[in-house]
């Protein structure tokens, strides 16, 4: 179930991108910058997403391919969800696999939304101002 949260202006936030592919972390990086968020960070795999998520001093919204090496995006999230300081973080899967089964999955999972690859840059900033207001973006 989501849970009640303080709206975020773009301009505030800090996302933390876990993509293993370069040119799809550009593309959501420029989108980010494009829209005034300041802080962006890029993990490449999920294994290493608590840790590092742990060292920042606020992380808003983390985007999460779940095709990622090591650990996919399942596993990570379940080791977020276990983590005090990071269980009621927005986290989006974030895939290329955009069937209704993966997006029944991902919100079985806990994920609180959905985006398909590849990003629609028009519809992009509206997904992820929703997200940062608590608003459930679930989109094929």
């Amino acid at each position: 179930m989501p849970h009640p949260r303080e709206p975020i202006n773009p301009k505030d936030a800090t996302v933390l991108i876990v993509e293993d592919n370069v040119s799809n972390f550009v593309l959501m990086a420029r989108m980010l910058a494009y829209m005034g968020v300041p802080r962006c960070e890029w993990k490449t795999s999920g294994w290493q997403v608590v840790e590092f998520a742990d060292t920042l001093p606020r992380i808003d919204l983390i985007l999460m391919d779940l095709r990622l090496p090591y650990e996919d995006g399942y596993t990570a999230l379940s080791k977020l969800r276990a983590t005090p300081k990071l269980k009621d973080t927005i986290v989006v899967a974030v895939t290329a696999e955009a069937s209704l089964e993966q997006l029944n999955r991902a919100r079985a999972a806990g994920f609180d939304g959905f985006l398909s690859k590849p990003l629609d840059p028009d519809r992009f900033p509206d997904q992820i101002r929703r997200l940062l207001r608590g608003e459930p973006v679930w989109e094929q």
